[in-house]
């Protein structure tokens, strides 16, 4: 295994911070020997990141001995124990808390990238459950060797390996690990698909996982050009996260699927894993349906509702009848909206509205709306927030989720999309504010 290969496509420099998940196991492991060993030409700081489930007795022994490796090895150690798991699929749930712990490493750091121990026949298993259970161009692509996220990269350097090559790797370094038990039970899907599906093509092929690693870049190139021609659609189609049906219907056929993605994908965030096929096709029925309002539901509580000519993404209102957030940076709305504090902005509409933190009180707040709420409007006078929301043909179904921006004080400063209070500073007044809907 050429270090300096494995390595190629991360450019760092002396004293920079690489950010690397372990788990113990025999392919992290290799992970974290093969970094070792590109320390040797690279002035860079290594940090371990690891996470225990809490799902089995060995797993504090591992934790123990983990990071006693690091220590003896000068590489910081970044630990945390999932305590509770909630009541969804337990993969999902420990994947999405596993990442997000990974993110608040990287960003700790400041580091560029996050590396991880996918190789191909992980490739390999991904690639084959999406295609059983349907999903999207890109979910049939699996994974890629580099992908950028925010503000750093995921880089995988095993992805051109099979599992057999890391163990091999590890017994003849001396390399350390330990087996997960769990990962030979057939109650996991991917299990039973390494165990049975995998062996099988292998002997078909050993070099199988590099023409599944060929077929997963060939999408994912395809995927990029469709992405760009879809990009240019979907300008047209959807606006503040409303889709226009008329609009839709004249859009390409192979386009809308890839707008119907995007359209769901900035609501679902990480979880878009959880959408396949038979959830585009239901929206599909409903874009074509002859009913002027009906809806569908989708995974985790959320629906899509069509109203005459548009089609919106929220969360099931019946169970979120209200909700308060604190607004800091970029907030995720029930409705499927965002709010987000700037620096600086370029135009001027309802959605945009400047401040002034000598006139509102801080933290500003978004909630639903509250029996009697009245705002006072810009341009003198008041208005009830009941008859904003008529005067503006807001169906009925959106109000109770509609987005009330109020400061400290209880004041309305904006109705995001529909109306300003007396506090916007528009025209050429002093603001230190910048709020906007989209």
């Amino acid at each position: 295994m050429n270090i300096e290969s494995l390595y190629n496509d991360i450019k760092v420099k002396d004293g920079d911070f690489l950010v690397f998940a372990c788990s113990f196991g025999p392919d992290s492991m290799a992970l974290f020997k093969t970094l070792l060993e590109y320390r040797k030409k690279h002035e860079v700081v290594l940090v371990c990141a690891h996470v225990n489930h809490d799902k089995r007795r060995e797993s504090a022994k591992e934790k123990e001995d983990l990071e006693e490796l690091c220590k003896n090895n000068n590489v910081i150690f970044e630990y945390m124990k999932i305590e509770n798991y909630g009541d969804d699929n337990f993969h999902n749930e420990a994947r999405n808390i596993r990442y997000q712990f990974f993110d608040e490493v990287v960003k700790k750091y400041n580091a560029k990238y996050l590396l991880t121990a996918h190789h191909g026949d992980d490739l390999m298993e991904t690639i084959l459950m999406r295609i059983a259970r349907g999903s999207t161009l890109k979910g049939y692509s699996g994974f890629r060797k580099l992908v950028l996220m925010d503000g750093y990269y995921i880089y995988r350097p095993f992805i051109g390996f099979t599992k057999n090559e890391l163990l091999d790797y590890c017994h003849k370094n001396g390399v350390p690990y330990a087996v997960d038990k769990s990962n030979f039970s057939d109650v996991y899907t991917r299990n039973r698909y390494r165990k049975e599906v995998l062996p099988f093509l292998k002997r078909e092929d050993k070099d199988i996982h590099k023409k599944y690693l060929k077929f997963s870049n060939v999408l994912s190139e395809a995927d990029l050009f469709i992405e760009e021609e879809a990009s240019k659609a979907i300008s047209k189609v959807i606006k503040n996260n409303i889709l226009y049906i008329d609009r839709y219907l004249e859009i390409n056929k192979f386009l809308k699927r890839i707008i119907l993605e995007r359209f769901i994908s900035n609501f679902y965030q990480d979880d878009l894993v959880l959408i396949n096929d038979r959830h585009l096709d239901l929206i599909e029925s409903l874009i074509n349906s002859k009913k002027s309002n009906s809806k569908v539901n989708l995974p985790n509580d959320v629906e899509v509702v069509k109203s005459y000519n548009t089609l919106s993404i929220r969360r099931n209102p019946s169970l979120l009848s209200s909700y308060e957030i604190e607004i800091d940076k970029d907030v995720m709305l029930p409705n499927g909206h965002k709010l987000e504090l700037l620096d600086s902005v370029k135009g001027n509409s309802n959605n945009i509205i400047k401040l002034s933190s000598k006139e509102v009180t801080l933290p500003l707040v978004v909630r639903t709306r509250k029996l009697g709420d009245v705002m006072s409007i810009k341009g003198g006078g008041h208005k009830k927030i009941k008859d904003i929301f008529i005067d503006s043909k807001i169906p009925t179904s959106d109000r109770d989720l509609w987005p009330i921006v109020v400061d400290s004080r209880g004041h309305i400063v904006f109705v995001p999309g529909l109306k300003k209070s007396k506090f916007d500073k528009t025209n050429n007044e002093f603001y230190d504010i910048i709020l906007r809907y989209e």
